[in-house]
């Protein structure tokens, strides 16, 4: 088989596509390719399903390091599409080039929007009524009430208003806030209101109690959230951070926690995972939780409905959905 982007890509009988999902645990899958399974196992020596030369398009394995989730693609000779589970694309994009001209990333958009929402504001409101201090008074047996801030009147800023963003958003609504700032990539309008570009960051800063991360991980935000970003932010402001670690500057954060101007609630770091004796692990004003915005009872199902959705169209060489960039294309991938 050769890798014609023109061709039926299931029309070979070696055709394949990999899923991380058991493929007679996803009802309505369309017929004609060869579906394996391949999740690369608990430890990540799980053998491969079979040649990745045959693999057509391969569903990236959920919650896997990164080294198991981008080990079988330099074998990929005619692999079309690469479908990831999770939002961010960041870590398999960095291996993209070693695959042929015209091969597809899709991302999951759709799967996760609603999951990482409810953990934004888990973390924002836990954070700002004390949740930790109660956890930890209710270890010691401790009763000790004190006034703490609400989400009420409080001005949110949400950096990067993509889908999972715009999800945050609506469930800001219900809490009352004073004011929601939207900002994003490209400066545009929406039916809530406008989004400012990335370069109106300065001015909306010194304006929000609440910064809220939920940009894709790119060579442009990439330390995004820096010392002159932390600087700009309010006395008492809150830091909350469902993007990618990579997006804070750490020693920068660290030195705003350490002087209690700022607090933070975290679902991820960088590095990541944090490692013990990490200074973040003790910051004051820090909530950490391990990168769970996407794995919850909302995954699956939905998760399902993505790959049943997307390899319809693969089949039917119809437009796919999420396309976020193509091998030999103007994003350089």
């Amino acid at each position: 088989m050769t890798a014609d982007a023109t061709a039926d890509p299931t029309a070979d009988v070696t055709a394949a596509v990999w899923l991380p999902i058991p493929p007679d645990e996803i009802e309505g899958l369309p017929r004609g390719p060869r579906y394996l399974f391949w999740d690369g196992g608990e430890d990540g020596t799980q053998p491969y399903p079979g040649d990745p030369a045959d693999c057509v398009l391969y569903v990236v394995p959920y919650m896997k390091r990164w080294p198991v989730k981008v080990s079988p693609l330099e074998r990929m000779r005619n692999v079309r599409v690469i479908q990831t589970l999770t939002a961010g694309v960041d870590d398999v994009l960095a291996r993209m080039s070693v695959l042929p001209p015209g091969v597809q990333l899709c991302n999951a958009r759709g799967v996760h929007e609603a999951s990482t929402a409810e953990l934004a504001l888990t973390l924002t409101l836990a954070s700002l009524r004390g949740v930790p201090d109660f956890v930890r008074d209710q270890q010691q047996e401790r009763w000790k009430g004190d006034f703490r801030p609400a989400l009420a009147d409080k001005s949110v800023l949400i950096v990067g208003y993509g889908a999972i963003g715009a999800a945050i958003e609506d469930r800001l609504v219900p809490f009352e806030v004073a004011r929601v700032a939207r900002v994003a990539r490209s400066e545009r309008t929406t039916a809530r209101g406008p989004v400012h570009s990335f370069t109106e960051l300065p001015s909306l800063l010194p304006r929000a109690d609440v910064v809220i991360l939920s940009t894709p991980l790119t060579e442009q935000t990439r330390g995004m959230v820096d010392a002159d970003f932390l600087a700009r932010m309010k006395d008492g402001a809150l830091l909350v951070n469902v993007a990618r670690g990579g997006v804070v500057d750490t020693k920068a954060l660290l030195a705003e926690l350490d002087t209690g101007r700022l607090t933070a609630a975290l679902d991820v770091t960088d590095p990541e995972p944090l490692p013990p004796g990490h200074p973040l692990w003790r910051a004051p004003g820090v909530l950490i939780s391990p990168h769970v915005g996407g794995p919850t009872s909302a995954f699956l199902p939905r998760a399902k409905r993505l790959l049943v959705d997307q390899l319809g169209r693969f089949v039917n060489r119809e437009p796919l959905r999420n396309v976020v960039s193509t091998t030999g294309g103007t994003d350089g991938a």
